[in-house]
């Protein structure tokens, strides 16, 4: 009689739109990341990290009740309390939080910086998924158009670093303050409400609510009419006006390039004047690397009082994406081949002594002795050593970087000597 085989455990599938990284693209995205931060330093910048959790209303307030983050893309749950959750779906609105309930008024102009995973349920394409990850970096409490150019050129100097500028250009527009806008979006509202039998469904449901953003739509059936609708320049004001000029005359003094882009907006009423997006044409349709844009608004939206402020947010995945082959060296500084195990003390003390100094070091020392230099020479390294007997003798062969050969020579022999 045969006994029934157990039955066969299903394997755990990773949950769509998310991924796991190793090797060459979790090397980019560490290099992005590294290269972030070292950028922001330069600019004062503090690091500020916010839960990745927060109160639905975080969101539901400083996104809109009717965009599509909201209505049909945030990751929502009760909690044991009751309470209802949100996996953060952007950065900004919980560090606005977070400088209400923390008090951080006394330290405006508050420079921040951050970056990690963030959540939005919508289809995964190139560069985008369930579970994506962004830098993002703000100025709360100034309201110094010099902030807005700051960070603009904080941005624009982390994509030279990263070696991928060429190709992005900076897009920059003015949404003017709160009369202009005012003034602007009423216009707006009469332009589209004599075209309503032009519109898409999407933008129809915009009109009430958010009518800036139809002119961004990416349907063709509104394309004639958002192109024929007002620019926001009849309507600014003067102040409005100066501001804009004094963003972009930052901008000229440190050598940054920009374009004009009179279509481009943010729908949401707490922005105000400068909105941009450093755009390219190397990633198909998804083609915004770092966005974002003045929000004088929203801080007193969510109950604190009115602060001025300014940030942007870029995609991890998306600039590891544009990174050339030649930006990342994998390569190790040395690799030790073990080929007499009665050497194997004195290469374990190399070993530690060279990662004690700051040097990245692997030792091959397990396997046929004959075989670990061949071992050792498959692993990138800038150099490597051999160690082992001849004729009742020992050696240290070495090869590679010249400089790095020399410091390991050292190394060695100060240790043989002891």
């Amino acid at each position: 009689m045969s006994k029934d085989k157990p039955a066969r455990i299903p394997t755990p599938q990773p949950v769509r739109g998310t991924q796991d990284m190793l090797g060459d693209f979790a090397d980019r995205f560490a290099h992005v990341v590294e290269t972030f931060e070292r950028v922001r330093r330069l600019y004062g910048f503090k690091r500020i990290e916010v839960p990745v959790i927060e109160p639905t209303a975080v969101f539901a307030r400083s996104l809109g009740e009717t965009t599509d983050v909201v209505s049909k893309e945030m990751y929502s749950f009760e909690d044991r309390g009751g309470e209802s959750i949100t996996l953060r779906p952007e950065f900004t609105a919980g560090i606005a939080r977070a400088y209400i309930t923390n008090g951080w008024q006394q330290f405006a102009p508050l420079k921040v910086a951050t970056h990690g995973p963030l959540f939005r349920y919508e289809r995964p394409q190139k560069g985008r998924y369930r579970q994506f990850h962004q830098l993002d970096a703000e100025v709360i409490g100034s309201d110094s158009p010099l902030a807005d150019a700051e960070l603009l050129v904080f941005a624009d100097q982390l994509l030279k670093e990263l070696g991928i500028a060429e190709g992005v250009t900076l897009t920059l527009n003015t949404l003017g303050d709160a009369a202009s806008r005012d003034a602007w979006r009423g216009a707006l509202v009469e332009h589209f409400e004599a075209h309503r039998s032009d519109l898409s469904d999407d933008s129809l449901a915009r009109l009430d609510k958010n009518p800036l953003r139809i002119l961004d739509s990416k349907d063709p059936r509104d394309r004639p009419v958002a192109d024929s609708a007002p620019d926001i320049d009849a309507f600014l004001t003067g102040e409005a006006q100066d501001f804009f000029g004094a963003v972009t005359a930052g901008l000229d003094a440190a050598g940054v390039a920009w374009q004009r882009n009179a279509r481009l907006v943010r729908g949401l009423d707490y922005y105000r004047h400068t909105a941009f997006e450093f755009v390219t044409d190397r990633l198909g349709a998804q083609g915004t690397v770092i966005g974002g844009g003045r929000y004088d608004g929203l801080i007193e939206m969510l109950g604190g009082p009115p602060t001025a402020a300014v940030g942007w947010a870029a995609g991890i995945e998306r600039l590891a994406m544009l990174l050339g082959d030649d930006v990342i060296d994998n390569r190790i500084d040395f690799v030790i081949a073990v080929e007499d195990d009665g050497l194997l003390a004195l290469a374990m003390r190399t070993l530690a002594a060279l990662r004690g100094r700051g040097f990245a070091t692997e030792i091959v020392a397990s396997g046929s002795p004959r075989k670990r230099f061949d071992k050792a020479g498959k692993i990138p390294a800038r150099a490597l050593i051999a160690v082992g007997t001849r004729d009742g003798a020992s050696y240290f062969n070495m090869r590679g970087d010249s400089e790095l050969t020399v410091v390991a020579d050292a190394t060695i022999r100060a240790l043989a000597d002891h």
